[in-house]
């Protein structure tokens, strides 16, 4: 649902609105129902008036024909004529001529009729639309046939009334249905109503406030996905406003320092009496390499944590040994004189072999910045035989305090025995992230020997 459905408006022109599209349709299906029943009550009464007229005709001229010859003058007729002054009657004889009432019409008369005088048909009933009459025949003698004549036209007033009613009733219902529906389209979209607006109000102020759900329909079921959405939309802006936040906190020390240093070289080189010493030069120098360095960690480390979640159709098979093994390889190199005591299952895993490389990496290193110099970290891969497997990195340093367990993989945060270190406080912040994208969990605890144990737990299948 999209405001232009709302309004009526798209790009094609105007258009109907979704309300009067409800309110369209509610009187079509209503006119349809109703001039279905109209029509069928119109030819259910169709058929019973002109089945009684025939019924009726049929019976007065089965009757006349019984009715014994009168004499009326000088002549004789048949009895039927001087009872039957509301219908037209005629006695048809074999050579087509016909006597009647002297003071009523002549029947309608044809072949059909005739055929009946002649004796070559029993009887005969049809319709004669020049005198707007119904026409029945039947023998009354040989060479003879009693006819008689029905006019339609009162049943004809009668059906033509009656269409006048059902089209009255018919315009009456379609009007009642077009109002009920606007009726129902109003009550039944004041949610979509709702939440349009509170999407333009949200694409035009970035509020982000949850709109009031009523009722457990589908409507509401909807307005509470959407708030679902834009309680997401919420978290994520203040995520991305505390990182930015934290990370121009982080940004600050080392920028602050770098300026100082150099603000120093310049004034010594501008100053012939100011000249540094070559060890002043030197450390002063140590210094800015070292706070690019860590810049240059802190910008690698917040592009990896801004960087979008990628979608699951490009995970691939990873072999989780094979990444655990390049990781230790890139620690080896700056480890120094820390050992690894290394212990691997075979365990596959869908996902990104650059990313958990980078996880893994990070504990490493993590673990070598807290290791005494003679001691060794623990590395241990291996399946729990739940369908996840833990890659465990101990170290023997001084560990974790309490307090701080449920704190270490925030952004930024670092322990106060860490604040004297190297790092950005990002590391362990990218290894939750890395692990939950990938379906598993990440654990900070004590290893037995007192050091820290950090644990990422992941889901997959034995290599």
């Amino acid at each position: 649902m999209t405001a232009e459905d709302d309004t009526g408006r798209g790009t094609g022109g105007r258009r109907f609105s979704l309300r009067s599209r409800v309110t369209l349709l509610a009187a079509i299906c209503v006119a349809g129902a109703v001039g279905l029943v109209s029509l069928g009550a119109y030819l259910t009464v169709r058929d019973n008036l002109y089945e009684q007229l025939d019924e009726t005709l049929i019976e007065r001229a089965s009757s006349a024909v019984e009715v014994p010859l009168v004499r009326n003058r000088l002549e004789t007729i048949p009895g039927a004529f001087l009872t039957s002054t509301d219908i037209q009657i005629g006695l048809l004889y074999a050579d087509n001529q016909m006597i009647a009432p002297s003071e009523g019409r002549k029947p309608a008369s044809g072949p059909k009729e005739l055929a009946v005088a002649q004796g070559t048909s029993h009887y005969s009933l049809r319709t004669d639309t020049a005198t707007n009459t119904r026409v029945i025949a039947l023998s009354s003698g040989p060479g003879q046939a009693m006819v008689l004549a029905q006019s339609l036209a009162p049943t004809k007033h009668t059906l033509g009334e009656l269409s006048l009613v059902l089209i009255l009733i018919s315009g009456a219902g379609i009007i009642v249905a077009a109002l009920a529906g606007t009726a129902v389209a109003r009550a039944g979209l004041h949610p979509v109503e709702r939440l349009t607006s509170a999407t333009e109000r949200v694409a035009r102020t970035a509020d982000l406030r949850p709109i009031p759900v009523s009722g457990d329909d589908e409507l509401a079921r909807l307005t509470h996905s959407f708030n679902t959405m834009l309680a997401a939309v919420a978290e994520s802006q203040e995520r991305q406003r505390q990182l930015v936040a934290d990370a121009g906190h982080e940004l600050r020390t080392p920028l602050t320092s770098l300026r100082t240093n150099l603000e120093l070289l310049l004034a010594a080189q501008r100053s012939p009496q100011g000249q540094l010493s070559e060890q002043d030069r030197a450390e002063i120098e140590a210094d800015i390499r070292a706070q690019l360095d860590e810049l240059t960690q802190l910008i690698g480390d917040l592009v990896e944590l801004a960087r979008q979640d990628e979608s699951r159709t490009e995970f691939e098979r990873v072999e989780l040994v094979e990444v655990v093994e390049r990781a230790l390889d890139r620690a080896r190199r700056r480890a120094g004189e820390i050992e690894f005591d290394v212990s691997l299952q075979p365990w596959v895993v869908s996902g990104h072999s650059g990313a958990l490389e980078r996880a893994v990496l990070n504990l490493l290193d993590n673990a070598v910045k807290f290791a005494p110099g003679d001691s060794a970290v623990l590395v241990r891969l291996r399946p729990l035989g739940d369908g996840t497997a833990v890659l465990e990195i101990a170290d023997a340093g001084p560990g974790i305090a309490e307090d701080d367990l449920p704190k270490v993989f925030e952004r930024f945060y670092r322990s106060s025995e860490a604040r004297t270190l190297p790092g950005s406080g990002l590391g362990l912040a990218i290894v939750k992230q890395t692990a939950e994208r990938h379906g598993g969990s990440v654990y900070a605890g004590r290893a037995p020997e007192g050091g820290a144990l950090m644990t990422i737990r992941l889901p997959g299948i034995p290599g």
